[in-house]
């Protein structure tokens, strides 16, 4: 099974992501963390990116593409795999079109204010990075990392007005992409739903829910 997951930032598609691959055998696959282990083997390829991202900048598509088709070409793909952050624009839907045929696209709807709610209360350790939610995953002592004792903070991208505009720009650009794939008629739509509480359902139980809508949409 080739599965593409879309979904605007805190829609939870690296989480999801995860379960998903383990309940289906699969391969996640992370364009960052593929571009992590190219700069951390020093491939060409890596120290190509590594002088975009060590700038600030976009990696080119040619570059992303030539990567992902690497890290597809390996055995573990052999059965499927699921994309998390590729494709991105429509240059490369259309690259990844000419090598596979993808199955189901999942594009996560998740409330613009929910998603507010659960990136602003994201907090990081300064020293040793472990990441809490104030409502979620609170840590034991208010402003402190259980692990090692270092100060919390909040990033300067998850302030409430910060991440409405990166939820309106993500929405601007995957536009023509969801566009391409509804044309193929692989747009699976999951929609957000809150747990009995009110609270948001846990990753696990969410999951759930998607296999067997996926299972439902392929038919």
């Amino acid at each position: 099974m080739r599965i593409v997951i879309l979904g605007p930032p805190g829609s939870g598609k690296g989480t999801y992501s995860s379960r998903l691959a383990n309940k289906l055998g699969i391969p996640h696959i992370s364009t960052g963390d593929i571009f992590r282990e190219e700069i951390e083997n020093g491939s060409e390829l890596g120290r190509s990116i590594s002088s975009y991202v060590s700038n600030g900048k976009l990696v080119p598509d040619d570059i992303v593409n030539r990567v992902v088709e690497k890290r597809l070409s390996r055995e573990d793909c052999m059965k499927g795999f699921i994309l998390d952050g590729y494709p991105r624009t429509i240059n490369q839907a259309e690259f990844l079109d000419a090598f596979f045929k993808i199955d189901a696209v999942i594009n996560l709807n998740v409330p613009d204010e929910v998603i507010v709610r659960r990136l602003s209360s994201r907090l990081i350790c300064r020293k040793c990075g472990a990441i809490y939610n104030r409502i979620t995953l609170p840590p034991k002592v208010d402003e402190v990392c259980d692990i090692c004792g270092g100060e919390l903070y909040q990033r300067d991208d998850d302030k409430p007005e910060v991440v409405r505009e990166r939820i309106r720009i993500y929405k601007k650009e995957v536009a023509p992409l969801l566009e391409h794939y509804r044309k193929a008629g692989v747009v699976f739509d999951f929609f957000y739903e809150p747990d009995e509480s009110g609270r948001d359902a846990s990753p696990d139980s969410v999951v759930e829910k998607i296999v067997k809508a996926l299972k439902e949409f392929l038919g």
